[in-house]
């Protein structure tokens, strides 16, 4: 050991590469796990106690040196490699860069945001980890309420107030903490990623994106609602688009309603996408529930309101005609580059 960092000078200098893989093999002959370094600490457990302290410092600066000469070796390859390619021809073509794209997912989101953005609408966002009151309770999902079951809730802390911590199973929470601080009257849209336990499948997925839009003023009418989601429905799929209102069930709306769209692959003939009936669910709607209203401090008899959310997945499916919904999530870049055409 003693001689081998007596000659650390003589050994650093014969040290030469002309390629990456010449510096590969001194990095591997000196620093790599079987390395002549590696030897070195492990026969400098059997130095005497008097000689450590000198003998560890000079063995730690012979390894910094090996290191700095392995970087600078690198170095000048690279400014070698650079020379060379500069005495190229510079009148042949560049190579082509590989154009990236945005993801189908925030294709669609952004083409929303932008439609709604058009009558008003601006974008709201809260926490993806939420309570219970903002999820559930306030809006009008009581304790043991069966409704509660339509969700299917990863929990992740439990509280003795029952206000437990849960991932949002909706974006409508969203709403709620806008009904509680935002001066009426309220016009907002809550897109985000939401989360609910279900199986994976090519049409579920434990995680999803979701756009909820709440508007409240004085004297607002389910006309209003109808109006707004025509106009959204034309502005997304064309100008024949045609919407139909069928009546449902949801916790914090009353009158609810589940919205089709006219099916634009077959134009309401029937196909498979449509199951034959020339229709396509894409939203669920309705007027804001009283209880809703009054659970954020707002007056109910003074303030209407309408509440709608639909899923982007879904709206994304049948925008690009896709069948699988885990091709969202799977990040295989042949699927993701069709979409640079759309940036």
């Amino acid at each position: 050991m003693k001689e081998i960092i007596e000659n650390q000078t003589a050994i650093l200098d014969a040290l030469t590469a002309q390629t990456a893989d010449d510096i590969e093999q001194i990095r591997i002959k000196y620093l790599g796990k079987k390395g002549l370094l590696n030897a070195l600490f492990v026969e400098f457990k059997q130095v005497p106690n008097e000689e450590k302290k000198e003998m560890g410092a000079l063995l730690n600066t012979f390894k910094s040196k090996v290191e700095n000469k392995i970087a600078m070796l690198k170095e000048n390859l690279l400014e070698s490699q650079s020379n060379t390619t500069g005495q190229e021809d510079l009148t042949k073509p560049a190579s082509l860069l590989t154009l990236g794209s945005r993801h189908p997912l925030s294709i669609v989101r952004n083409e929303i945001v932008e439609i709604f953005s058009r009558i008003g609408y601006t974008v709201a966002e809260g926490p993806e980890i939420e309570d219970d009151w903002h999820v559930f309770s306030a809006l009008n999902f009581p304790p043991e309420h069966p409704a509660r079951d339509m969700q299917d809730t990863f929990f992740i802390e439990e509280r003795e107030d029952n206000n437990h911590a849960v991932l949002r199973t909706h974006t409508s929470s969203v709403q709620v903490r806008t009904m509680e601080k935002q001066h009426l009257p309220i016009r907002i849209i809550a897109p985000g990623r939401v989360f609910r336990n279900e199986a994976i499948s090519a049409r579920a997925h434990c995680i999803f994106h979701q756009i909820e839009g709440l508007y409240i003023d004085k004297d607002v009418s389910f006309a209003d609602l109808k109006q707004n989601l025509l106009y959204f429905a034309k502005e997304m799929f064309g100008e024949n688009t045609q919407i139909r209102l069928r009546p449902s069930y949801f916790p914090f709306t009353e009158p609810s309603a589940e919205m089709d769209v006219s099916c634009n692959l077959c134009g309401g003939e029937g196909c498979n996408i449509c199951k034959g009936t020339g229709w396509l669910e894409i939203m669920g709607c309705g007027m804001i529930d009283p209880n809703v209203l009054e659970a954020s401090g707002i007056d109910s008899k003074v303030y209407s309101g309408f509440a709608f959310g639909m899923g982007i997945e879904r709206i994304a499916m049948l925008k690009y005609d896709i069948k699988d919904l885990r091709l969202y999530f799977e990040n295989d870049l042949r699927f993701l580059k069709q979409f640079s055409s759309a940036l």
